[in-house]
């Protein structure tokens, strides 16, 4: 019966979430016959927090949705919480889920633009810090505006593309790759190899930590600032001006890492583009600009257009994101002729499964809500001196966000505060500091590790991962000068300037 419980997921793993059920079954008919049933309840209901949070920290052996979503079902099941609760959990975050079921399906039909301007800047810029320092800036801007998850998949459908290239003309022996001479496969394999796969790590890792660092600063940028947002009541502009006095200091702080990590050749960092493998991508890129047809030359100019559009569209908050995003498929499939359905469901692939955990999240979210969990932990936060709290809630939110994925975090922590602002425990400027701390603290100590953000745990899971030896642990350790950067550039700000 449970041959292919959890897929090909590891034997312990299965064994684990299996054990998880049936214990928390027994604990939940047991405990109350010992202990008062609020205190018995609320053992059992943490017991569900630590075991979704391995859940979400074993997202490489199996990806959450399926065992954390058994977990929620059990939830529902024993009455921790309600559906009805749930769905109101879901009903009041619904512009997030809108945001993630149509802007990421929308920004999917701009991917050639994104993979044009981002090619163009791989092979015209020689110097590999100047080239750094692009992508990350790069990486931060298209975030701000678009979406995190979304421009990690443009950068690694651009190295997968360059890979690819590069790995096409090594498996010939003799390739004319450059129409003047002739090069030998030797002279692209060892050393050279090597060297390329280097240089594609650091510049893909510069780019999903700028992801990060633009991801921070406004509505849009990761699924739990619009979520923050959505609760204070922020349009994209007072968003981004209520978070610069620490998001804008941390960007630079960021940047000024990725020249010493270049400049020094540190933590995994500073490989470059070998001479011949440099040759190779030009003449790709220029081979592909000369085959690219009128209709594709348009679609490019439609692309662009939409981009402005989005840009508008969020700046004058003259709807809905989730809306805006709808708008943009509608916008750019209509006038560049993709009107067959398969083709619009190619669009929606990348989101709907991260659409589906957050509902997940939502589920969870409730019972701790009806459970009252996290009362005594806000309340004891809350009780000390106001210029104390804000560090305490960014601290608390980061190193959770290190181990759990931020999105969860943020939406337990702004729940929470939320309640404590409609209790007048807090005042309105409180509320916003504190609105602030919980998204700086879920958004940059969450790089340390790829549990914490979606965008780094879909490069660790990509085809490009393998290819340019990118492990687990090869990542948290190009990851750390930017976790202690970002994360204590980040508090100072929280302590400083809030």
């Amino acid at each position: 019966m449970f041959k292919n419980f959890l897929g090909n997921s590891p034997k312990w793993y299965k064994s684990t979430i299996l054990s998880f059920l049936i214990i928390n079954t027994l604990l939940f008919f047991i405990l109350p016959t010992f202990l008062d049933h609020h205190l018995a309840y609320s053992i059992v209901s943490w017991l569900f927090i630590g075991e979704f949070i391995f859940t979400l920290a074993m997202a490489l052996k199996c990806y959450p949705l399926q065992s954390g979503g058994l977990l929620a079902i059990q939830i529902l099941a024993l009455g921790l919480t309600t559906p009805h609760n749930a769905y109101h959990e879901v009903q009041q975050n619904l512009e997030v889920v809108l945001l993630l079921v149509f802007m990421v399906a929308g920004i999917y039909f701009m991917k050639p633009l994104l993979m044009f301007i981002f090619s163009k800047v791989f092979t015209k810029i020689k110097s590999k810090l100047v080239l750094s320092l692009l992508f990350v800036f790069l990486s931060a801007v298209l975030s701000a505006f678009l979406d995190a998850l979304t421009v990690t998949a443009v950068l690694i459908s651009v190295a997968v593309g360059f890979y690819g290239v590069y790995h096409k003309i090594h498996s010939i022996a003799n390739s004319d790759f450059d129409g003047d001479g002739i090069v030998d496969r030797k002279e692209l394999s060892g050393d050279t190899l090597e060297e390329f796969k280097s240089f594609l790590r650091s510049l893909i890792m510069h780019g999903v930590v700028g992801t990060a660092l633009g991801g921070v600063c406004t509505l849009v940028g990761e699924p739990q600032n619009l979520l923050i947002g959505e609760k204070l009541g922020w349009d994209f502009i007072q968003f981004f001006k209520v978070m610069a006095p620490v998001t804008i200091p941390v960007l630079f702080a960021g940047l000024a890492t990725t020249v010493v990590l270049e400049k020094f050749k540190i933590f995994g960092f500073g490989g470059k583009l070998p001479e011949v493998a440099r040759k190779i991508i030009e003449n790709y890129t220029d081979e592909q600009d000369s085959i690219r047809t009128d209709k594709q030359k348009y679609a490019l100019k439609v692309q662009g257009f939409a981009a402005i559009l989005l840009i508008a569209g969020l700046a004058l908050h003259i709807a809905p994101v989730g809306f805006i995003g709808l708008a943009l498929i509608i916008f750019q499939t209509a006038f560049t002729g993709i009107i067959e359905e398969h083709a619009l469901g190619k669009s929606f692939e990348e989101a709907l499964p991260f659409t589906g955990l957050l509902v997940v999240f939502f589920v969870v979210v409730a019972m701790i809500h009806d459970q009252h969990l996290f009362t005594p932990i806000i309340d004891w936060a809350l009780s000390l001196p106001v210029n104390q709290q804000p560090s305490m809630f960014y601290l608390a939110n980061g190193i959770l966000s290190m181990i759990s994925d931020n999105v969860f975090v943020a939406t337990v922590y702004i729940g929470e505060v939320k309640q404590a602002f409609d209790a007048g425990t807090i005042d309105r400027k409180q509320f916003e500091t504190l609105a602030v701390a919980i998204n700086t603290g879920t958004n940059l100590p969450s790089v340390a590790t790829p549990n914490g953000q979606a965008a780094f745990l879909f490069l660790l899971t990509s085809a490009l991962a393998p290819l340019i030896g990118l492990s687990y642990m090869k990542m948290v350790k190009m990851a750390f000068p930017y976790t202690i950067v970002l994360g204590v550039t980040g508090l100072i700000g929280v302590i400083y300037f809030l």
